[in-house]
This record gives C-alpha cells, structure tokens and sequence, in this order.
C-alpha cells in the first residue's frame, strides 16, 4: 500500500460528561513531527498520541487537536463545607458587632473559595473514551493516506506508461536519424568537392553513430520504469526511493537531450523532462 502524506480525519463523541472533537492533519515532510493542541485536562495524554503516530506514521508534519466541552447539565452534586461556612458567618458577625456594617449576602458566602463544591468527574474513565475516539480518527487518518496514496500511484503509473511510449518512439526513429545524417554528411562532401576514401568515410560514419547513439540511455530508461513500477508495488514507505528514481530519469534523460540532432528526439527528451517532473511532484507528497 502507498500512502500520501496529505490527510485529515475528524471524529466528533458525545456522551454524559460532554463533547470531544477530535481533528487530525498532515502534509508533507521530510520526516515525521507531530503537534499537538489539547485542552489542560489532558495534556497528560500527549505522550501515548505521540508514539501512536511513530507505530504508524514514516513521514510527515501532522497535526492534532482535541476540542472538549464539558457537559454543564452533568455537574455532580454539591457538596456543602457547613464548617467553612460557619467561620465566615461568624467572622462577618464580629465585624459587624464593631460596628462596621457588613451587609453579608448568604450567597457571597456560598461563593467564598472552598464553601460549595460539586464532585470532580471521573477524568479516568472520561480521557479512556476520548482516547478510544482517537483510535478510530487515526484510523479514519490512515484510510485517507491510503486512498491518497492510491490516487497518486495511479497517476505516477499514467506517466510511467507515457515515458515507455516515448522511449518506444525513439528507438524506432533512431535508424531513421541515422541514415538520415550520413546521407546528409555525404551530401556536403559532395557539395564541397571532397574526395574521401571509403576507409575514412566509414570512421566518420562510426564517429557519427558513436556521437548519436542513446541506445544505453534507452535500456536506463525503460530499466528504471520497470524499477519505478516494482516499487510501487511493493508499497509501504518507499517516497525517499521514489525520489532516488526520478534524480535517475532526469540524468538519463538530459544526456538524451544533448545527443539529440533530430527534431523528433528533441520533442520525446522535452516530453520525457515534463513527464518526470509530473512525477516528481506527486512523489513528494508519498510516505
């Protein structure tokens, strides 16, 4: 399987104790970081998120955020301190007995730090859920790498198809531009009233096809399809390989641009430049 290294999965939880969104990102990188934006509750989880990505990501920036909203309407019971509450009252009791006018409002007392309270959620079970909701976001994640990744490979098999044509095209004109140009040197020898021996005419004419001939650069060529193609279908994180495969085409075909001496060789060179340039950049963004 080829995955890309562009997605993005989002999962929504809701439950008694509230809402969890979870929303997780990735574009291409070098190699693989994650960031991450999760409320103060549980910040304690990033560790396990973090080596949940390493098991399953190679490459890649990627992003994830938790959103949590607690659900008010499931606040546990209040729980009164009547001790707290009575030292107050009695602290505004002597203040007001020298005179000074108080004014204690019961629910200023109710609001004073310590004096009401509602029992704390049981964060334990509650981040379980919400990791357990993260296991199914990366695996939606992963789905949408795959997918990606399929669609990519597609498109790199299309031009893989494409440079085997125009390799095909210019080994069948390769005879032709031959002939081509030894016709065309016996013509300006005879043009300009040179006399050759036939000895020296065929060391130009081997020369000539030493100079032109791209038969290996051919055989590369259509080696490096075939390598390309078993790459791919292999699968797994092969990016870098893929990577290492186009620096390959292209030196391939630039040295069978500058022996090219006919228009038809020139026109397949410059097809072939933009057809691993298309692939260049969807590679970029594979595993």
């Amino acid at each position: 399987m080829i995955y890309s290294m562009t997605a993005f999965a989002r999962r929504e939880r809701k439950a008694d104790w509230g809402t969890a969104v979870w929303e997780i990102r990735s574009v291409n990188q070098r190699f693989l970081e994650t960031y991450f934006r999760l409320p103060e509750q549980f910040k304690s989880m990033e560790p396990v998120l973090r080596e949940r990505f390493r098991t399953s990501l190679q490459r890649g920036k990627v992003e994830c955020s938790l959103r949590f909203v607690t659900n008010e309407a499931a606040v546990g019971k209040l729980s009164l301190n009547e001790a707290l509450a009575k030292q107050i009252m009695h602290a505004a009791d002597w203040v007001q007995s020298h005179g000074q006018s108080t004014g204690v409002n019961p629910l200023d007392v109710l609001r004073w730090p310590g004096v009401i309270s509602a029992e704390e959620a049981d964060m334990d079970a509650i981040q379980a859920e919400v990791l357990a909701e993260f296991d199914l976001s990366l695996k939606d994640f992963m789905t949408c790498r795959a997918t990606e990744g399929n669609n990519l490979k597609d498109l790199i098999t299309q031009r893989l198809d494409a440079i085997s044509h125009e390799v095909e095209k210019v080994i069948v004109h390769m005879p032709e531009v031959i002939k081509w140009q030894k016709e065309k040197i016996l013509n300006r020898f005879e043009e300009a009233k040179i006399d050759l021996d036939p000895t020296r005419i065929e060391q130009e004419m081997i020369m000539l096809a030493q100079k032109v001939d791209v038969a290996e650069e051919l055989d590369r060529l259509k080696s490096h399809v075939g390598e390309t193609r078993n790459i791919l279908k292999k699968g797994g994180a092969v990016g870098r390989r893929l990577d290492f495969m186009m620096q390959e085409f292209n030196r391939e075909s630039n040295t069978l641009g500058s022996k090219s001496i006919n228009i038809e060789i020139t026109q397949s060179a410059v097809e072939l430049k933009v057809l691993i340039e298309q692939m260049r950049e969807q590679i970029a963004n594979i595993e």
